[in-house]
Formats: structure tokens, C-alpha cells, sequence
């Protein structure tokens, strides 16, 4: 991280001031980042994003003749942070930094004591701000400290007033957690980002990897790139160049372009639509940019392509942002989700949900992009926490070089009325999201303005009906729904399919297999999902909800003779099987270096179970190839590092347990964890594996510590001298070490 020389020197010296004697600060759960666009604003310190790239996670401004200092995580502000490396030492400073000149520093406290004990025992005076009317004492205090995030409109007013006439703020937020716990809310809506935007402040989403085995580094004062207002600057210089086309020529990736393009898009995604510092900018430059041939995405937006990508931006988060009334089509949406035949009929059809079970209900029906549907809710179920969603594709791709769609394509808004109107600018599939413990019962809802898409209902939906009509409805993308299981692919993939019963009756007893083995109930809370896009977040596939797949595998996702026969050798159902493994992994029994291990167990399982077909079936368990890396693994001297790093070779361990004592063992050993009370829970990792080795141990009726130890895999002397009334137990062809010739 290089250094920085401001202009005037202010932002510079005053980061000089807030960092004396701070060389690391602590990380307290998974902090996240502030986004920082204001002139008068500026970084402090930063975590890292990805293996390159920054953002801050402590950073202040000043507002007026007022002084702000934010933190990434609340926990920065409680008694494990603050006694751990310099937290303490930067918070000192900043609450001195944001005293008013020539008045005595009292710091006004609110449901932050662990704080208030801190500044106290360093000789801090503190007012502790109780009462409804806690906000008419803040004239009393040089600085203010609360919970910024449920602030009410009075109280954000009184806290802006008192900030702007010269008091000082100290806060701390998380941006990420308080989107998980306000679900269907945006981060303009967080108290602490209506109060400081203005100060050009915002917590923003996404999390921060620490940069030193305690937090974080503090040793240098933060790069001018995460500022959102000079690294624009940076893009609008760097792709001033246009061809004829208006597109930019400024094409090489620059040392600073990613960290640019990276702080804008930040700052873009957490932007109130009010804001006047950095928005103004960045419409003028949607109003010259906006109809350039590249946003239609008929090609991928590289990490190269500064300008367009900042501009794609804007417009997906203007969308997402305005009221249903106000949406209008995006040109990327024709590329994907696609868009229905323009002759498509709309129509209106009453829909009835079982809001026993939570999350998404499918209905069968497609939002055009950027047109308004309704949707009327019966009164007893208005406000009850009920959501129309349009769209299935949920990953959002903002922090990846490569755009093949746009960065965001679903909106969700909230039943609150008798009637809803809402419209996504990418169109999508259209649900009814129900909450946790909903006691609606059976609900009916209306939606008007709808495409009909090929949905089938296993059980339900009338076969002939399916082949002469419904699998050729017009909206792009299809759903398949099973007791268990739902999936979503483009229409393409199920316009030739004749047996949709066969197939979801095959997932379904994949399902019930999964959940006989981890030993749960048939009947889930509701159905997993699988979801095909264009792009997904992370991987080649991901757990989840729903599970997501790439283009690639749409045809074989439907397919019964692909799944049965794992694509004839080539893994193809190896991955759907991998990431629903995950999705039934338990804590308990994954310890590290399993995590990409024990959801194979149950991989292999379906495959044995439903598939028939053995381990062998995938090339990296070939029976020669196994032997070939556990020989080498020994001969390397069975280190526990390794076995973490390769998944192959810890999964080469549990596929010799299967052999030796079968699938009813695993069976057993999952159904015990199931019962256990939390009190007999293996709270570390050595705990997991002591747990782990005794329990499958004792199942087995053979003493496990050997081979636990030939496999180099790390277990207490208690686990194993606990284990010493059972016979001894290895793998009768278990390799022996080999020595090197000498």
C-alpha cells in the first residue's frame, strides 16, 4: 500500500494524528467495509479484498465544523476488541481527535458499556445517554457514541444538528450483518448511512480480510483509491479516449484500475438516491456512457473496461432502487435472463401458498423485464412479512473481473398492501417469499400482468397438458418441482421433455436418500433448489439456496440418464451430488480440512445407493489412482497438512471406512451427533476429530487410534487411551512406507 500526500495536507495530518502509536487493530467477527466518496473524507485503515485489492475498515470525515470516526464491525467498540493490539489506543485517539477545540472531552455513551468502562478506567469522562429524550443532552457532550443502525428520523435529524454545530461521532456498523437481519431492506435505509452520507460515509456490504494474524495493519496511511471520488476521477481519466463508437480505448488493466473500478463500485452499490457528492458525477456519465453497445452484455465487461462497468453499475443500482412505477428495461436483460417472444400473452391468476413453509414459492409465472405486475394480497395476510421476488438468480458478481451478465438481477418487495405493484428491469421468474413461523396457513394471492412459463408439479400437473401445452409457454426460463427438491433452467432444456414426473420422482428419492443417510425426516421444512445462470459467484458450482449451476450442465440437470449414469463416466452428477452434500454438512463432524470431504461421503452414497455405481466412477477415485496418492502420502510421511490441503486424500480415509464397516456405520454415527445435547457438542477442532474417531469407533466395535495415526490425522492421548478395550483395527492392505533407496 503506497503512502499518500493530500494537497492541502489536512487529511494527511489528520490521519498522522488518529494513528500515533497504532500499528495493529484487532478484527472482531468478519468485518466489513466503509465506503469512503466525500472530499472531506478519508481512510484510516484497510483489510483486504480479495489477494490485491482494499477497502477501508476504519475510516473518518469531517462535516462542517463536526468530525466523524466509523468502524467496520460493532464489535470494535466492546471489551474483546478494545484490549486487543492497538484497537484501544485508536479509539483514545480518535475520541480526542473528534473533542470539540477548547472543551473539555466528555464522551456521551448509549448501550455501548463496554465503552463507557474502557474511556473511564483511561481517565475519559463519560455521560451515559438514557431516556426517550436522550438526544436534548447532546449539547453536553465534545462526543457522542451510540448504535447508529435503527435510529429514528428525530433522532437522526438531532445527531446531523449536533454534528454539523461541531460535535464529534464515534461509530460503529456492519453493513453486511445488518442486511442478513433486515432482509429485503437496502443499505440506504441503514440509520447510520441517512446520518452520514452527507459526511461522504457509508457502510457498505461485503466482508474484509485481515491483512496481520491479529486484524489488521495500520503502519500506512491509505491509498488515494479508496477515496470513490478521486478513484473516479482516475476512471474518467484513464477512459477518456473513445473510438467512434464511444466506447473507451483506455483498455490495459492499470496498476490502479481494479482498486479504482473497485472503491466506485463500492460506494455505487451503498449510494443514497439523494446524494449529492458523488451521484452527480456518475449520472452525467451515465447520460454520455449509457447507451454504449457494450452494456447490452452481448460480450463479457472485463476488468478493463473502467468506464462501462462503473457505468453498468449505476444503472443496475438506480434499478434496484426505484420504485416499481419508475422501473424500466435494462438492454443487458435480453442477453440474460433473456426476454419472452414479444407476441407472449400476459395474464392474471390467483396462486395459493401453503405459508407453513418458509422461503420461496414457486407460481408458475414470469415478470416481463421492466414491466409492472400486481400482486393482491387478501387483508389477514397484508404486513405479515410476505415478499413477491422476481428472479431466481440471486449471486451477485460485483467483486468478479469478468461480467458475462449483469451484477445484480433480482428485486424483492414486501406484501404490505391489499395490493403490490412491483417490476424488476431484468424481469424473472416471480415467487412468494414466506418468513420463518409464518402461521398464515393457506394464503391465496392474485398476480396480474404475468408470462406463463413451463412450471411442473409432480403429482399435480396433468401430463398431456405438460406435452401439448405447457412446457411450450412463452416466459424464458422454466421450473420442475418435486416434493423435496425444485429446479430452475431455461425453457430450452424442458421444451422436449416428456417425463418431468419420472425425473423429479428420481430427485425426490435422491433427496430422501440424502436424508437417510444424515438421518432427518423425509419431509424437510421445504424443498432445496438448484438454479442455472449464466455466471455464478464462485466456483463451478455452489451450495446453497438455491445450489447454483452454470449453462453447461441445463440439459443435464433434467436428464434421468445423465444423473443414473453420472454423465457415463464424465462426473456430471458428481457435482449436483457434491454441492447438495454441503448443503446437509454438519459442524459437528467437519472438522478442518473436511469441509470439501465429508459432503463427498455423501456423494458417494448416492451414487452407490441410487445410482449404482462405485467410487470408482469419478477419475480422481479411480481404484490405481487412489492407491498412487495414499502410497505417495505415507511415503511423504503422512503429514496432517497435506491431508488438509487435498480433499482426495482425506476422502481416500473415509472411502476405507465405507469399506470396512459399511454406509449403516455412517448412518449410526450421524444419527448419534443428531441427539446430541449442545452441552456434549465438540466445541474445538481436536475435540471434532477426538468426537469423530471414539463415536465411529465405538459403532464400529474396533479401536480406530491406529489408523487415525497411520493417516497422520491428529487426535488427544485421552481419545485414544479411551478407545484401549476395543480390538486394534487397520486396513489389511494398508501401504507401508517405502523408504527411499538409499
Amino acid at each position: 500500500m503506497r503512502g499518500i500526500c493530500y494537497a492541502d495536507g489536512v487529511h494527511q495530518a489528520d490521519q498522522i494524528v488518529l494513528l500515533t502509536g497504532v500499528h495493529t487493530i484487532a478484527a472482531p467477527g468478519l468485518p466489513g467495509p466503509v465506503a469512503v466518496f466525500g472530499k472531506d473524507a478519508f481512510p484510516l485503515i484497510t483489510g483486504q479484498i480479495g489477494d490485491r485489492l482494499a477497502a477501508p475498515v476504519v475510516a473518518a470525515s469531517r462535516l462542517k465544523a463536526g468530525r466523524v470516526v466509523v468502524f467496520g464491525h460493532p464489535g470494535y467498540l466492546e471489551a474483546d476488541a478494545l484490549s486487543a493490539a492497538d484497537t484501544g489506543t485508536l479509539v483514545l485517539n480518535a475520541v480526542h481527535w473528534l473533542s470539540r477545540t477548547g472543551q473539555p472531552v466528555q464522551v456521551g455513551i448509549r448501550r455501548r458499556p463496554d465503552l463507557a468502562a474502557y474511556l473511564r478506567t483511561h481517565g475519559v469522562a463519560v455521560d451515559t445517554l438514557d431516556g426517550a429524550q436522550w438526544t436534548d443532552r447532546l449539547k453536553d457532550d465534545s462526543v457522542v457514541s451510540c448504535p447508529l443502525s435503527d435510529l429514528a428520523p428525530k433522532e437522526i435529524n438531532a445527531l446531523d444538528h449536533y454534528l454539523r454545530r461541531g460535535g464529534g461521532v464515534l461509530a460503529a456498523e456492519l453493513g453486511w450483518g445488518w442486511l442478513q437481519t433486515n432482509p429485503g431492506k437496502a443499505l440506504t435505509q441503514h440509520g447510520g448511512n441517512r446520518l452520514l452520507a452527507s459526511a461522504g460515509l457509508l457502510w457498505a456490504d461485503g466482508t474484509l480480510n485481515t491483512t496481520a494474524p491479529q486484524g489488521y495493519l495500520a503502519g500506512m496511511i491509505p491509498d488515494a483509491m479508496l477515496n470513490a471520488s478521486d478513484a473516479l476521477t482516475f476512471v474518467l481519466n484513464s477512459g477518456s479516449s473513445s473510438d467512434s463508437n464511444g466506447l473507451s480505448l483506455a483498455k490495459a488493466v492499470l496498476p490502479d484500475s481494479k482498486q479504482a473500478v473497485e472503491t466506485v463500485l463500492t460506494a455505487v452499490n451503498t449510494l443514497p438516491p439523494d446524494d449529492k457528492i458523488l451521484l452527480p458525477r456518475l449520472k452525467s456519465l451515465v447520460a454520455q456512457h449509457g447507451n454504449d453497445p457494450a452494456l447490452r452484455l452481448e460480450t463479457p465487461l472485463m476488468d478493463r473496461d473502467l468506464i462501462e462497468r462503473v457505468v453498468l453499475s449505476l444503472q443496475v443500482q438506480q434499478a434496484m432502487q426505484a420504485p416499481a412505477a419508475q422501473v424500466h428495461i435494462l438492454p443487458a436483460s435480453a442477453s440474460f435472463p433473456g426476454l419472452a417472444p414479444p407476441n407472449a400473452s400476459r395474464v392474471t391468476q390467483a396462486v395459493t401458498i401453503d405459508a407453513s413453509i418458509p422461503e420461496w414459492h414457486s407460481t408458475g409465472l414470469y415478470a416481463a423485464p421492466g414491466e409492472q405486475i400486481t400482486v393482491t394480497t387478501p387483508t389477514s395476510a397484508v404486513q405479515k412479512g410476505l415478499q413477491v421476488r422476481i428472479g431466481a438468480h440471486t449471486d451477485t458478481l460485483w467483486a468478479l473481473n469478468k461480467w458475462e451478465r449483469a451484477p445484480a438481477i433480482t428485486r424483492v418487495f414486501p406484501l404490505d398492501a391489499a395490493q403490490t405493484i412491483a417490476a424488476n428491469a431484468f424481469g424473472g421468474a416471480i415467487y412468494i417469499v414466506v418468513p420463518d413461523n409464518c402461521a398464515l396457513g393457506s394464503v391465496t394471492v392474485t398476480i396480474g400482468h404475468a408470462i406463463e412459463a413451463p412450471y411442473f408439479v409432480k403429482g399435480k400437473t396433468d401430463l398431456s397438458a405438460w406435452r401439448a401445452t405447457i412446457r411450450n409457454n412463452p416466459a424464458p426460463w422454466a421450473e420442475l418441482q418435486g416434493d423435496n427438491v425444485i429446479l430452475t433452467v431455461p425453457s430450452a432444456a424442458v421444451r422436449v421433455l416428456d417425463d418431468p414426473q419420472a425425473l423429479m420422482t428420481l430427485w425426490d428419492r435422491i433427496l430422501d436418500s440424502y436424508a437417510d443417510f444424515a438421518g432427518i425426516p423425509h419431509h424437510r421444512p421445504r424443498p432445496e433448489r438448484y438454479c442455472v445462470d449464466r455466471q455464478i459467484s464462485l466456483g463451478y458450482m455452489h451450495s446453497g439456496y438455491p445450489i447454483m449451476m452454470g449453462l453447461d450442465v441445463a440439459n443435464d440437470v433434467v436428464s434421468t440418464h445423465v444423473i443414473l449414469t453420472n454423465g457415463e463416466g464424465k462426473s456430471k452428477s458428481w457435482g449436483f451430488f457434491h454441492e447438495m452434500g454441503h448443503n446437509h454438512q454438519e459442524p459437528d463432524w467437519t472438522f478442518d480440512g473436511t469441509g470439501e470431504v465429508t459432503n463427498n461421503v455423501f456423494d458417494l452414497y448416492i451414487m452407490e445407493t441410487v445410482c449404482g455405481l462405485t467410487s470408482s466412477q469419478h477419475p480422481a477415485l479411480y481404484p490405481d489412482v487412489m492407491q498412487k496418492r495414499l502410497q505417495k502420502y505415507i511415503n511423504e510421511g503422512s503429514d496432517f497438512n497435506q491431508w488438509k490441503d487435498d480433499p482426495w486424500i482425506a476422502l481416500t480415509m473415509y472411502i476405507e471406512l465405507r469399506q470396512a464397516f459399511g454406509w449403516d456405520a455412517y448412518k449410526k454415527v450421524f444419527a448419534e451427533y443428531r441427539a446430541l445435547p449442545s452441552s456434549a457438542r465438540p466445541k474445538t477442532d481436536l475435540e471434532k476429530r477426538d468426537q469423530w474417531m471414539t463415536r465411529f469407533s465405538r459403532t464400529a466395535g474396533r479401536n480406530l487410534a491406529p489408523f487415525f495415526q497411520a493417516w497422520g490425522v491428529p487426535t488427544s492421548p485421552e481419545a485414544r487411551a479411551a478407545l484401549s478395550d476395543l480390538p486394534a483395527w487397520m486396513p489389511p492392505d494398508f501401504p507401508k512406507r517405502q523408504e527411499a533407496a538409499q
